[in-house]
């Protein structure tokens, strides 16, 4: 029996499927690779039982997003591991071997990612993962590798395995037993930010999250939603307040989030006044309505995530100690080895 299965989620990505799976079949080993497909209408599903008939595929009746696109194909999945894996991703030779080697060393380890490459320039890092991920004193994400449009040459400097705060879910490994526990991603996420909240709450369960960079894929990137596009602007805010709102110590919770409603507006205004752009305004301005309406009709939504909290973690301040914007914008330190 496979220890891993691949699970690439699908919606209308025929033609990436048909351009990165034979690699995926030719360097993974014995795994079971999966397709679940999010009710695809570009002839996807026909396509991979012509040409792909070694490939499972799981058919889903709509489309469900990222989140619970996954939480509905992974139900089914019964190995040891599960490596979420998107249809935009190129792997190399021993990628899976490499993880899952790692996974089997290291027992309190929940999940890991590789060290992803930009294919489009395969000298740098991919701006999705790069090098593993943290998150700021007030939510911002960012990567060895990548800090917001500051994406470096992988030079090796980050080629160490490392504790992360998250793991990119572009290509992610988690044992199936610690998807379980956490009960999946966060379906109401839709897409974006789901997989810095899983991890986040596999911390706060006294679980860890890797980085093994001896694992190289190489990925396109925004192959789903470009960026700049008002409907990602919309779920990357919404959801990492949601994240943040879920996540964060009795403690930090009120400052974070006062602080967070001044710069979110601050972010607003600038991408309007400075870039004229009005569909990211707006899109900004409904993440927050959106995020008080969740709140509001949702009263247990903080309760259900901290209480599967271990008591040491309880108070633990997880975020980073410094503000990203200020060290980025003005101290001019471009990369996280100037940071850490």
């Amino acid at each position: 029996m496979a220890k891993t299965s691949i699970v690439i989620l699908n919606y209308n990505g025929r033609e990436m499927l048909a351009e990165y799976l034979p690699k995926v079949l030719a360097c993974s080993g014995d795994a079971s690779v999966f397709v679940a497909d999010n009710a695809s209408t570009d002839g996807s599903v026909e396509m991979l039982a012509t040409e792909f008939p070694q490939v499972k595929t799981i058919v889903m009746d709509k489309n469900y997003g990222f989140a619970g696109g996954y939480n509905v194909a992974l139900k089914g999945i019964d190995t040891e591991y599960m490596m979420l894996l998107n249809s935009d991703v190129e792997v190399t030779e021993g990628w899976l071997q490499t993880l899952e080697d790692f996974m089997d060393r290291h027992e309190d380890v929940a999940a890991c990612q590789p060290k992803i490459r930009a294919l489009k320039n395969r000298e740098a890092f991919e701006y999705a993962g790069a090098s593993g991920g943290f998150i700021d004193k007030y939510g911002y994400p960012y990567c060895r590798g990548r800090i917001f449009d500051t994406v470096e040459n992988d030079e090796g400097q980050y080629d160490d395995a490392v504790e992360v705060m998250w793991a990119t879910g572009a290509a992610l490994m988690i044992r199936r037993k610690d998807w379980l526990i956490a009960e999946g991603f966060d379906a109401s996420f839709f897409a974006h930010n789901e997989e810095i909240d899983l991890c986040w709450r596999l911390r706060n369960m006294g679980r860890r999250i890797y980085v093994v960079p001896q694992s190289v894929v190489f990925h396109v990137g925004g192959a789903t939603l470009a960026k700049g596009n008002p409907r990602k602007t919309f779920l990357n805010f919404r959801n990492n307040l949601t994240m943040l709102y879920k996540n964060l110590p009795d403690k930090e919770l009120g400052k974070v989030m006062r602080v967070r409603w001044m710069l979110d507006y601050v972010a607003a205004w600038q991408t309007l006044i400075l870039n004229r752009n009005v569909g990211d305004f707006k899109a900004i301005y409904k993440a927050r309505r959106a995020f008080r309406e969740i709140v509001k009709s949702n009263p247990g939504i903080r309760k259900s995530a901290r209480e599967k909290v271990i008591e040491e973690l309880k108070n633990e301040q997880t975020l980073a100690p410094y503000f990203i914007l200020k060290e980025y914008y003005l101290r001019g330190k471009k990369k996280y080895s100037d940071i850490k």
